[in-house]
């Protein structure tokens, strides 16, 4: 009896340590922003992404559903997914796994903003290529907030199409990706 309740102790003391290091989110949001001069249309959202940051070694990373992104219009959307350019039935996520460099920067201990260097790699239409990007993370009341901003070459992730091509979709789109842990 004695080695079972010493055994739950020991069990529930890691699995606390472990959550305090490792947060982990289902809610997170990334915003694609394709607009053009000539389309004003090509913007969509996914509020189902995954994502975890590790406040000790500094580890991120999140995961997309391709088609859980939603755009205003479903044309657009039919178009999205498609052979053509996103392709989610063959490829159906994006993934980033990286590190902040700063680390000792942010103190995730302390109610504040802070400033972050994210490097990693970032998968998409089954390439992955390596992105270095400026985050802000804001700590509350132990909880955190991480926003990153970047812009990513289409054709590096041989993603194309005629609306691409015809200047209807930016070839080097927006890309937000925002995350709340608590």
């Amino acid at each position: 009896m004695k080695k079972t309740i010493l055994l739950l102790v020991v069990t529930t003391t890691t699995m606390l340590s472990f959550a305090q290091k490792k947060k982990i989110t289902t809610s997170a949001t990334i915003n694609f922003d394709a607009i053009t001069t000539l389309d004003a249309l090509p913007k969509a959202d996914n509020k189902t992404v995954v994502a975890s940051i590790n406040t000790k070694n500094g580890e991120v990373a999140f995961e997309s559903i391709i088609k859980s992104f939603s755009f205003t219009n479903p044309t657009i959307q039919d178009h999205f997914n498609g052979a053509k350019w996103m392709d989610s039935e063959k490829f159906p996520k994006a993934t980033f796994k990286g590190k902040i460099t700063n680390l000792v920067d942010v103190n995730f201990k302390v109610d504040g903003s802070y400033n972050a260097i994210v490097t990693g790699n970032l998968t998409i239409h089954g390439v992955t290529k390596p992105i270095t990007t400026n985050a802000i993370i804001v700590v509350k009341e132990k909880a955190v907030t991480t926003t990153a901003e970047f812009s990513i070459k289409l054709a590096d992730y041989n993603v194309d199409g005629a609306a691409i091509a015809a200047g209807k979709v930016a070839k080097e789109p927006k890309i937000t990706v925002t995350a709340f842990f608590k």
